[in-house]
């Protein structure tokens, strides 16, 4: 998550005088306008729990009236401050820390507490209505939503809630997976906009862990709607031949060998972003970015019109991390109309060969997303290498906490495959290769060409993850 305050502003508080607020953005969007006085509230509270020598170090009070340098000089320490508190592992994963930011998201948006009716969607576009209250975090949301589905509850930690953006021509944006310190309902209904929704989907990466999911009824047919919706969309590359063993399985109802066909197919389980822009292999390039199977895929549209593909491997990764800047909004005049936008950057630094490391960027307004698929990549890698089970990685949930509906809703199946779409073609169906990049990541092999064994330290991501957060 990217922790920013890129503005301040001056309020009018309750007895007529006026305060500086100080808008918190989480991943390019604002989470939540605070006081220095309720920052500082927090950051005795967590000097409490934690002790002087954990917290880092918060901007002193003022005795007189801050001028606008202090105010911005102000600005800049608590932005640092607030940042250093998400990276610590302890103090950003605290209940204190993540309660008052969903606290402050209530009152920023000036949402009361009440029973309310939030659908969720299924990848099928079928809506999960459930019954929660606007304070409710995401973790009760989505236990909620599998207490609906009948979803049980060892079952619940391999999904997630994702909030995306559906557009016009049927696509579909990811903007970000719901994270802890925020509450669904305040965030989707403040965006204002019907193309925003919050959407079920699987939050593991690991084709290995589709058997555990697919032992339930329930699940198998949540893993199925999903695999046939990322078909539809294109997501997954299949051919003629392909799709008619898909459709065939379809008619029978056989969802577990369509899924175990599926699994062959390429793309299988990736997460596809919107076209933006990248300086690999030459600055200003048009590209495709994929996440999956461990790896960033690129579909480049080289300045002369030709298309190359690579992967970037998470395993020859040394470290990554997310920037924003504001930027100028050009309004047709050279000056501009005074307004910015946030620009988001993901880069990372990549073993391209034994001696040569090089710095990748992309920009792009999901660079955040980007970077929360990289990240829970290594950590499902980190518990293989330790031997653990994925079960490690989900948190445990307390059975007392779970909202069990009277009716629960049955997951319908989607309808049958359309043929492929032929103007996806020319995007899949790619053959040109970066060959520099296309290179081998862990693997269980012991060959000269297993880069966790041999002197290219294939394993650099281990030692450097967690700049993202910077």
């Amino acid at each position: 998550m990217h922790f920013s305050i890129p503005e301040t502003e001056v309020r009018a508080g309750d007895n007529g005088s006026t305060y500086v607020a100080y808008n918190i953005h989480v991943n390019g969007v604002l989470h939540c306008r605070v006081r220095y006085s309720q920052l500082l509230g927090l950051h005795e509270q967590l000097r409490k729990e934690y002790g002087n020598n954990v917290i880092p170090a918060f901007p002193p009070k003022k005795i007189f009236t801050l001028t606008p340098a202090e105010v911005e000089q102000r600005r800049e320490q608590l932005e640092k401050y607030m940042q250093a508190v998400r990276q610590d592992p302890g103090l950003g994963a605290s209940e204190t820390f993540n309660s008052f930011l969903r606290k402050a998201q209530q009152e920023t948006q000036q949402i009361p507490t009440e029973e309310v009716h939030l659908e969720v969607y299924l990848s099928n576009g079928q809506k999960v209505k459930v019954s929660i209250l606007t304070s409710d975090q995401t973790e009760d949301v989505l236990e909620a939503v599998a207490s609906k589905l009948d979803l049980p509850d060892d079952l619940v930690g391999y999904f997630s809630l994702f909030l995306i953006r559906e557009g016009k021509d049927g696509g579909c944006t990811f903007v970000r997976k719901l994270q802890e310190f925020e509450l669904p309902y305040v965030s989707v209904t403040s965006l204002k906009n019907p193309e925003y929704r919050i959407v079920l989907r699987k939050s593991y990466w690991d084709s290995a862990y589709d058997n555990d999911v697919m032992d339930n009824r329930v699940g198998l047919n949540l893993l199925y709607a999903q695999t046939v919706s990322d078909i539809e969309k294109g997501w997954i590359l299949v051919n003629k031949d392909q799709h008619r063993q898909l459709k065939s399985l379809q008619e029978k109802g056989s969802k577990k060998e369509f899924i175990h066909l599926a699994q062959t197919l390429k793309y299988y389980g990736y997460i596809k972003f919107d076209p933006c822009i990248t300086d690999f292999p030459e600055k200003g390039c048009h590209v495709i970015v994929s996440a999956g199977n461990n790896e960033l895929n690129f579909h480049v549209k080289l300045p002369n019109d030709r298309i190359k593909e690579g992967s970037f491997k998470v395993t020859r990764m040394r470290c990554w991390r997310v920037t924003s800047s504001q930027v100028p909004v050009v309004n047709g005049t050279a000056n501009g109309s005074g307004k910015c936008e946030v620009k988001l950057e993901l880069a990372f630094e990549y073993l391209m060969s034994k001696d040569r490391l090089q710095w990748v960027t992309i920009t792009s307004p999901q660079a955040i997303m980007m970077s929360i698929c990289l990240q829970s990549m290594v950590d499902e890698l980190m518990v293989k290498k330790s031997g653990g089970s994925i079960k490690k990685m989900l948190k445990k949930r307390h059975n007392g906490s779970l909202r069990r509906s009277d009716s629960q809703q049955p997951v319908k199946s989607p309808p049958l495959l359309d043929s492929p779409d032929p103007n996806r073609e020319p995007i899949v169906k790619l053959s040109s290769k970066l060959t520099s990049v296309t290179l081998r990541g862990i693997s269980t092999s012991n060959s000269a060409n297993d880069l966790s064994g041999n002197n290219f330290h294939g394993n650099y991501a281990f030692e450097g993850i967690g700049d993202d957060d910077l």
